[in-house]
């Protein structure tokens, strides 16, 4: 239904698109009313939300299915005292809860904040203290439970507990369950002062769905929908916080760069604690009228049981981080049949040429890579079918007119590295974020001049493609060079033995700073040598300047990162 937003939906190449590309605005928008509830009267039976996990569980959510489940959702948590404006923070991994619960908020005008299973009681204080949540949906696993209870005496704000049980299909807390591949899991108790998703969503009344004045009052288009805390690798993290006019900004996600279709089925690989969820599970594919695929796991990543749920389910829209590309390429994909798919594509973190070139030569396709913040929807975009440079992020995607800006905010000539910026001189845009909530001087570091900086770094091409080269603050400083960080991680990846790496700088009394490799090494590799850190340091004098080449090499078996896959650069760096 992407046509009821966007006055022409086709364009014929990139130039067209980014001049022309434009999206009506309606007053009060609320995706939940204005998208799901009309597609579940529009196409009721159609499918919309297909789950599964690694027990054999297995359901499939029409949108009428949806509505109701929505609804009743709703009903439940307006019960409880949750209503608009109120903070609500979600933790729910990849359950399907997640999308009744996100869902139905926006039906009451509620503000959410998705966050990791990874939080510990610390994190959890300082997220309710720091945008007042007042209630927190948790999936009852592991130690999330025992952490938000943890956190109830320096959380004043925080009221309302609500938990989902993580197997089974709308099982309550405190049953023992079989799954159909036969795994028991114990009953778990409900811990005192929380409420059971499951009871209560069977028990709530109806929903009465809002209209005329009524359904004015529960949002306004700049009313606070969405809020994400950012990776914090640095400091305390910021709130991110996006209005209810964020869903129109994924169009563009969804339709342009991830190119899911009408009745297709699209699976983005991520966590619902982070942003990628939202880009890739829920407004733009819904949008599009595209359903979405979950695969629900618990146990360590295995890519083969990735590929497995693609060939099985008949996926035909695929996207994921580099990462992920880079450990399916390893695998014998020639026994199975990925035929469906029609379209793939990745963002998050650098793509070397090496996985794009070895994935299309085992798949046909061609990896299109994009680029965006939590600030942000996709900003940059390789375009529809239009010609792909490995290792490019694109073009600019309409209304983020991006300009590469020097130490002096001059525009950058083709083929220097400038500041990738946005102008909001003339206000902001659907996609692009409100604030940093509470934190205006923060808000006021990133957005000034008339221009939103991002921190990150790149270089535009007589083409006009953009190249991405890191972080304003990953320069390191070696006996006079400025050396990028992606520089060196784009050529040690093009080395086999190499998975995943990150570069640091290292100190060093006499250059200043040094280049430092941590790598994590392909398995036949493992678990390395004096003799593999000279052949890779050789490797990359060999492949780009000299001077770049890690003086320091440190084999890991994982690198540590945020829920979100960003590296802790940070954590790197301290490490002795």
């Amino acid at each position: 239904m992407e046509e009821v937003f966007l006055p022409r939906t086709d364009f014929k190449d990139y130039e067209d698109f980014f001049k022309n590309y434009k999206i009506n605005i309606p007053e009060n928008f609320n995706f939940a009313y204005d998208v799901m509830d009309v597609l579940a009267s529009k196409t009721p039976d159609k499918r919309a939300l297909v789950w599964t996990n690694d027990e054999g569980l297995f359901v499939e959510f029409t949108y009428a299915d949806l509505k109701k489940r929505t609804d009743a959702t709703a009903s439940f948590f307006k019960s409880l005292g949750i209503g608009k404006g109120d903070m609500v923070m979600l933790i729910l991994q990849r359950r399907y809860e997640f999308w009744l619960s996100i869902l139905a908020l926006h039906k009451l005008g509620a503000s959410v904040i998705p966050a990791t299973h990874m939080l510990t009681k610390e994190d959890i204080v300082y997220r309710n203290n720091a945008a007042s949540i007042k209630a927190v949906i948790a999936v009852h696993d592991g130690d999330i439970l025992s952490h938000v209870d943890a956190s109830l005496p320096e959380s004043p704000s925080l009221k309302i507990r609500v938990a989902v049980n993580p197997h089974g299909l709308d099982v309550p807390n405190g049953k023992e369950y079989t799954s159909p591949d036969g795994t028991f899991h114990e009953s778990r108790p409900l811990p005192a002062g929380w409420e059971d998703f499951s009871s209560g969503t069977a028990a709530a009344p109806a929903f009465v769905t809002p209209v005329g004045d009524e359904r004015k009052k529960i949002n306004k288009n700049d009313d606070i929908m969405l809020a994400y805390f950012t990776s914090g690798t640095t400091s305390h993290p910021k709130l991110v916080a996006h209005d209810f006019t964020y869903p129109l900004g994924h169009i563009v996600t969804a339709k342009y760069w991830q190119q899911v279709k009408k009745d297709g089925l699209h699976l983005t690989v991520a966590d619902t604690g982070w942003g990628k969820a939202v880009w890739g599970k829920l407004y733009g594919q819904f949008i599009c009228e595209c359903a979405v695929f979950v695969y629900d796991y618990h146990a360590k990543f295995k890519p083969l049981d990735l590929i497995k749920q693609i060939e099985k389910h008949h996926i035909t829209s695929f996207c994921a981080p580099p990462t992920i590309y880079r450990f399916l390429i390893q695998e014998d994909l020639s026994v199975f049949d990925l035929s469906s798919l029609e379209h793939c594509s990745t963002a998050g973190e650098p793509l070397s040429e090496e996985v794009f070139n070895k994935w299309k030569k085992l798949t046909g396709l061609e990896l299109r890579e994009g680029f965006g913040q939590t600030e942000t929807t996709l900003s940059i975009l390789n375009f529809g079918n239009e010609a792909v440079k490995p290792g490019s992020i694109g073009k600019p995607a309409p209304y983020y007119n991006v300009v590469l800006l020097d130490e002096n905010n001059e525009e950058c000539e083709d083929g220097e590295v400038g500041e990738i910026a946005f102008p909001i001189a003339g206000g902001r845009f659907p996609g692009l974020f409100m604030e940093y909530y509470r934190d205006s001087a923060k808000t006021a570091e990133v957005m000034r001049d008339g221009y939103y900086f991002t921190g990150d770094t790149a270089w535009r091409d007589e083409d006009g493609f953009l190249w991405f080269t890191g972080r304003s603050d990953d320069v390191i400083k070696c006996s006079g060079y400025r050396i990028g960080t992606f520089e060196v991680e784009s050529v040690l990846m093009q080395h086999p033995a190499v998975v995943e790496c990150a570069v640091t700088a290292a100190p060093d009394p006499v250059r200043g700073q040094v280049v430092k490799a941590t790598i994590v090494l392909a398995a036949s590799y493992k678990p390395g040598s004096a003799d593999l850190i000279k052949e890779i340091q050789k490797f990359v004098k060999e492949t780009t300047a000299p001077y770049k080449y890690p003086r320091i090499v440190e084999f890991v078996d994982e690198l540590p990162k945020t829920i979100s896959g960003k590296i802790k650069r940070r954590e790197i760096r301290e490490r002795k």
